[in-house]
């Protein structure tokens, strides 16, 4: 809906502000009805000149953090009995982040028209997953949006702070190691030369270690560049290939036979499958539908493949435990704890016993992993900064022995 810019003067002073309306006509209607004073200008409100592809970067991306906040506070709004527009309108109006802003207002506009909720959230999808929007559907369909809300909220809480735990462990690797790859290039590429001309003109005998170091600044300086061109195109080819069904297949299954990242990616997996599955039974979602919304959330393209034959096996009448243990991927316990979840009739409890378990399981193999890496992080940097120094000093040592 257009907006318009309008002045009135109230008491004596003078206030601007802006208001939606169909056309100026209504535009001032609406002011006069809503403050009762004379209307000094109204205009449309003019808009910023916008380049799509520039706009589009700048927009501020919509967290999943966004996505939780919103989600708790708009369970907490129809618990305490409010109509779904007037929530979606006070969360659109107190939501910092403009992108995420304007999908709250898109999705009250829809609401209005008549649309269900579930409906205007599926229109967005990059916003929304298919978890969130049949969670939705279902507590629509079954007037309990308040409690199916506060499941989700609970659920993306701790999707959230997951993911999270795996972030940490990886940042501090690759941090060390980005380090210590900048140190290197930077000492092979600007001070080995100067030792490099410093030694030649010398015209000394030269160990090993200094030669091997010598030539590799040499080979650095003269093929750096071609060598950075062909590390995007790696890069590149590298991301269409895990694009591909076969290619995804592929590198996933080698993370998962990694010795330490692989038991951490399967623990994650399990957690996530168990906890996704678990809310949605226990929100009513039927079980076949569930599997399918599972495995599109599963994270790692192995345990996607697993629960959709375990889906297929259901089809024909079996349990969920059966196929789950064909699959392999599963850990017996969750293979023996499912099977014990459907004989009791409490498959869903038993799913969120489990992943409490696994997410147990992720923080402490988090723990052991990063007291793991330091010690070798600070052994792979002394050894590689380390070795290229002393390599580049022994020429010196060499030089004292010999004159002394």
């Amino acid at each position: 809906m257009p907006e318009f810019t309008y002045k009135i003067k109230i008491a004596g002073r003078k206030i601007k502000k802006t208001i939606e309306a169909p056309n100026k006509e209504a535009a001032i209607r609406l002011i006069r009805n809503k403050t009762g004073a004379d209307v000094n200008s109204v205009k449309p409100k003019s808009k910023p000149i916008e380049i799509p592809f520039l706009s589009s970067m700048m927009k501020p991306k919509i967290k999943t953090k966004d996505v939780v906040i919103f989600t708790r506070q708009f369970a907490t709004m129809i618990d305490a009995g409010l109509p779904l527009v007037q929530c979606l309108e006070i969360l659109g109006n107190q939501q910092e982040n403009p992108t995420f802003a304007e999908v709250i207002k898109k999705l009250r506009v829809d609401v209005e028209e008549g649309s269900t909720f579930a409906d205007a959230l599926r229109k967005h999808p990059k916003v929304f997953d298919n978890l969130f929007t049949n969670l939705v559907e279902a507590g629509e369909a079954g007037g309990i949006l308040d409690t199916i809300l506060n499941r989700l909220a609970g659920y993306l809480e701790k999707a959230q702070a997951l993911r999270a735990k795996i972030k940490s462990a990886m940042i501090y690797p690759i941090t060390v190691i980005t380090v210590a790859i900048v140190v290197v290039v930077f000492l092979l590429i600007f001070v080995i030369p100067t030792f490099a001309s410093l030694f030649t003109g010398l015209g000394a005998p030269l160990p090993g270690p200094t030669l091997f170091v010598m030539a590799l600044s040499q080979f650095l300086v003269r093929f750096g560049p071609f060598l950075a061109v062909g590390l995007v195109v790696v890069g590149y080819l590298f991301k269409k290939y895990y694009a591909t069904e076969n290619g995804r297949r592929t590198i996933d299954a080698f993370i998962l036979k990694l010795p330490i990242f692989g038991d951490l990616v399967t623990k994650a997996s399990v957690a996530r499958f168990t906890r996704t599955l678990g809310t949605l039974i226990s929100s009513g979602v039927p079980i076949l539908d569930g599997l399918e919304i599972t495995a599109r959330t599963a994270g790692n393209a192995i345990i996607e493949l697993a629960v959709m034959e375990t889906r297929n096996s259901i089809k024909e009448g079996k349990t969920i435990a059966e196929p789950l243990e064909l699959t392999e991927v599963f850990p017996p316990m969750v293979v023996q704890m499912v099977s014990v979840g459907e004989q009791s009739g409490a498959l869903d409890s038993m799913l969120a016993k489990i992943a409490d378990f696994y997410e147990e399981e992720v923080d402490r193999a988090v723990e052991n992993l990063t007291s793991l890496l330091e010690p070798l992080m600070i052994v792979f940097l002394g050894i590689t900064v380390g070795g290229i120094v002393i390599s580049m000093y022994l020429p010196i040592f060499s030089l004292i022995k010999h004159i002394g």
